[in-house]
C-alpha cells in the first residue's frame, strides 16, 4: 500500500509510544509528534495601556521594558487545517519540508538535504 507522507504524518522514528498533549483549540488528545506546534509571542498589555503604564513608571523613561507573554499552541490537524494554520498542499508539494528557522551560516558543502533552504530557492520539479 503507499504511503501518503514520507513520515506517515508523524516525528516518531525509532520510538515506540509518543507522549500526547492537548488541542489548543479543541481539547482533543494527539501525540506530541502529529500534533502542530507554534509559539506566541504577545504583549501583556495592549499599546494604550502600554502608554499609561510608562507614563506612570517611576524610574527613567528610556528604562521602561514590558515583558511579553509567550506561549507554545499545540494543534490537533483538523484544527490547524480549520484555522488555516497549515494548508492542504498538493502530492508533490507534500514531499517538500519547509523550515521558517533557516541556517544563516552554514557552508554550502555541509548543508544537508533541502530542510536548510528556503522554499523559494529549491528548483522546480
Amino acid at each position: 500500500m503507499p504511503s501518503k507522507r514520507r513520515n506517515n504524518g508523524r516525528n516518531k522514528k525509532n520510538k515506540g509510544h509518543a507522549d500526547t498533549v492537548r488541542c489548543t483549540n479543541c481539547g482533543r488528545v494527539v501525540s506530541k509528534d502529529k500534533a502542530i506546534k507554534r509559539f506566541q509571542q504577545r504583549n501583556m498589555v495592549d499599546a494604550s495601556s502600554k502608554r499609561d503604564i510608562q507614563e506612570n513608571y517611576a524610574y527613567a523613561q528610556s528604562d521602561f521594558t514590558m515583558p511579553k507573554i509567550y506561549v507554545k499552541l499545540s494543534y490537533c490537524v483538523s484544527c490547524a487545517i480549520h484555522a488555516r494554520i497549515v494548508r492542504v498542499r498538493s502530492v508533490e508539494d507534500r514531499r517538500h519540508r519547509y523550515t521558517t528557522k533557516l541556517r544563516q551560516h552554514v557552508r554550502p558543502e555541509a548543508q544537508t538535504g533541502n530542510a536548510s533552504l528556503p522554499l523559494a530557492l529549491l528548483p522546480k520539479i
